[in-house]
């Protein structure tokens, strides 16, 4: 397994754009009331950072690895769902929706259906479907079941990345645990975007939604090049 030092040492300085990308868009913190092209930019900032983080890794790479051209081809869904939820109020809040379905199915893909873990699956599930019924009361017209195929797909993404963390047998690597952690925190993020929306209003609820949103990205974005890694350190040894 790759140590965590290698893997500040290799992949620090490629995430330093993002880094600063996201601090950019904290410190300017434009006004959702008022959406421009330039909000739309300063919000998908660090997202144009993390496919630039991926095309570092080098083309040979990317073509070598599915699971981190999926990730990219997710990345690149959700930068135009972030750019639709922009303009969320004049109606574009379900295409924002469908963009980042896109996405979640682009990421299961990546995480792949080894090892399947049902346990994980059962535990998803529950969430998920408590998360439905906690919305339910407040969905009407076509969100009644939008929003339940997404729930679906985002908690079936959930699974599969959480699936791929099998520390029982001591067979996880920093990536999956990576992969994991962001699609819980992409869960959570989602979920505060929902109750915010269609339930009641949510203290700090932006500040909830996009630093656990851009930590879940990068996070998902990290764990596609383990493959590379792993070669690496391969060698090495």
């Amino acid at each position: 397994m790759v140590s965590p030092v290698t893997v500040v040492k290799s992949e620090g300085p490629k995430l330093v754009p993002f880094f600063k990308a996201t601090c950019v868009y904290f410190v300017l913190w434009l006004p959702t009331s008022s959406p421009s092209w330039f909000s739309a930019l300063i919000k998908c900032l660090p997202i144009f950072c993390l496919w630039v983080f991926l095309l570092a890794h080098g083309f040979s790479f990317l073509g070598a690895h599915s699971n981190a051209r999926k990730i990219l081809a997710g990345l690149i869904f959700s930068a135009l769902g972030d750019a639709f939820l922009i303009w969320q109020e004049q109606g574009y809040f379900v295409h924002g929706l469908l963009m980042f379905a896109i996405t979640h199915i682009l990421y299961s893909s990546a995480f792949g259906m080894k090892p399947l873990n049902m346990r994980a699956g059962l535990v998803i599930t529950a969430v998920s479907c408590l998360s439905y019924v906690l919305l339910y009361p407040y969905l009407s017209g076509p969100f009644t079941y939008l929003v339940a195929v997404y729930i679906a797909l985002i908690g079936f993404m959930g699974w599969r990345a959480i699936a791929g963390l099998q520390l029982a047998n001591d067979l996880w690597t920093w990536t999956k645990l990576s992969a994991c952690l962001g699609a819980v925190l992409f869960m959570v993020s989602d979920l505060t975007i929902a109750v915010n929306k269609f339930c009641f209003p949510v203290p700090h609820s932006r500040a909830i939604i996009m630093a656990t949103y851009y930590a879940a990205q990068m996070l998902i974005a990290l764990s596609a090049v383990e493959c590379q890694d792993v070669e690496v350190a391969r060698k090495r040894t």
